[in-house]
């Protein structure tokens, strides 16, 4: 997508009046193997460009545009087999096309700027940017720059499909996100549709169909969005993004209680139960917190002591001693509610603290050490005092549910041998 000469450099203006602190840090092959200081590099980027977008925004897109063309040669030889460098770049990319898209810059300067991100698109091989093409539409900024980019890219991308579903081969263009996501912004969604039905010749790819399945839902044709959605599933369907896609609509349409009965818990997926759980609450306030609790805890069965945390910090004190002698829970987590709660909720603390015993003694947690067992007994020694129950009596109880165990009471007893005495 060339533009005419005499709007060759506009956009370069801004770069040179401006010296950006992280332009020379990013040259190519400027950093080794090793991810940890280009993520750092990364970051200090992005917060000189969010600075500067504060007051400049039009110069921090500038930046934003000139951090991307530098980004991917700078890091082609950083080991990406941990992930950490892939996320660092999806994170940036992500905090960098809003400041793009909304900047009040002429037409001509945002033209030249999608010229130069596409040409970064395709002299990148690893590729690092290729997530960039999911925002062609929003960087477009407006349908009739969408629309150009739409008409430049899908004959070629149309011509590929055409070719593969001859031939039976396997064919891949760097454009294909791109065109896709300015079809979409361009609300071409008829032609969008049609072009995503020539992908299909091999298996159908919720990668692509998610652009169909959107662009029925902006026509109004919700029902039809989420049925094409569901017919995505397949092997390697990535089942969770098209449960949040349809739950998403069925919001969007206001039925939040065939949204929940349908999709929250398969739409919801964070990196610890309590997360998913607040995630969830965040979503429906109107649903009852402990009904959105249960259900989850049923969505997992055997795994029901994974959601002791979630119950406790939700305020559940009971449901989750239940949940926690119901099947292996985490007795340092278990220690921890013990220590917290000694004071505040002495009941609840004792109750913790001897099923963190009993779970050690039947072999839960991982690398348990007998400073764990000397915790749990002194964080139930604790809790008994506050509730006032005699250390006699919790003695003989922390006894009899050691007794009651397997082999591993005996590692149990071998570090509570003195304390159990009368």
């Amino acid at each position: 997508m060339a533009i005419t000469k005499k709007l060759k450099g506009v956009s370069r203006l801004m770069a040179t009046a401006y010296k950006w602190q992280f332009a020379p840090r990013f040259r190519r092959n400027a950093f080794g193997w090793k991810s940890s200081t280009p993520i750092l590099r990364i970051k200090e980027a992005l917060t000189e460009i969010k600075t500067v977008a504060k007051k400049e925004p039009v110069l921090a897109a500038e930046g934003a545009v000139l951090f991307l063309e530098k980004l991917a040669p700078a890091i082609e030889q950083v080991d990406s087999s941990s992930g950490g460098i892939g996320s660092a770049v999806n994170r940036a990319i992500e905090t960098l096309v809003p400041i793009i898209a909304k900047a009040d810059a002429a037409r001509p300067v945002r033209e030249k700027w999608l010229d130069r991100l596409w040409d970064a698109l395709q002299e990148d091989n690893m590729p690092y940017l290729e997530y960039l093409g999911e925002f062609w539409g929003e960087l477009c900024a407006t349908p009739e720059l969408a629309s150009k980019w739409a008409e430049y890219l899908s004959p070629t991308l149309t011509t590929m499909w055409d070719h593969c579903a001859r031939s039976g081969e396997y064919g891949y263009f760097k454009g294909t996100d791109v065109c896709l996501s300015a079809l979409y912004a361009a609300g071409r969604h008829d032609e969008l549709l049609t072009l995503i039905d020539k992908s299909e010749y091999r298996h159908k790819s919720w990668h692509n169909r998610v652009w169909g399945a959107k662009a029925l839902a902006k026509m109004g044709r919700r029902a039809e969005a989420i049925h094409y959605a569901e017919d995505s599933k397949g092997m390697n369907a990535p089942l969770t993004a098209i449960a949040a896609f349809c739950e998403g609509v069925l919001l969007e349409s206001e039925l939040a209680d065939e949204a929940y009965a349908r999709y929250a818990v398969a739409a919801t997926y964070a990196t610890t139960n309590l997360a998913t759980f607040k995630a969830i609450v965040k979503k429906y306030p109107g649903k009852p917190r402990e009904t959105i609790l249960r259900d989850l805890v049923a969505s997992q069965p055997g795994q029901e002591g994974k959601w002791f945390a979630a119950a406790k910090d939700a305020g559940f004190f009971e449901l989750a001693i239940e949940l926690a002698n119901r099947s292996p829970a985490d007795p340092r987590t278990l220690i921890r509610a013990s220590r917290d709660f000694a004071v505040e909720r002495p009941e609840f603390a004792l109750a913790a603290g001897m099923t963190a015993l009993r779970g050690i003694a039947n072999g839960w947690g991982y690398d348990i050490t007998g400073i764990d067992v000397l915790d749990a007994h002194a964080a139930v020694m604790a809790a008994a005092g506050a509730a006032g129950v005699d250390e006699t009596v919790v003695r003989a109880d922390v006894r009899e549910l050691i007794t009651a165990s397997g082999t591993g009471g005996e590692f149990v007893l071998k570090f509570l041998a003195r304390q159990l005495v009368e």
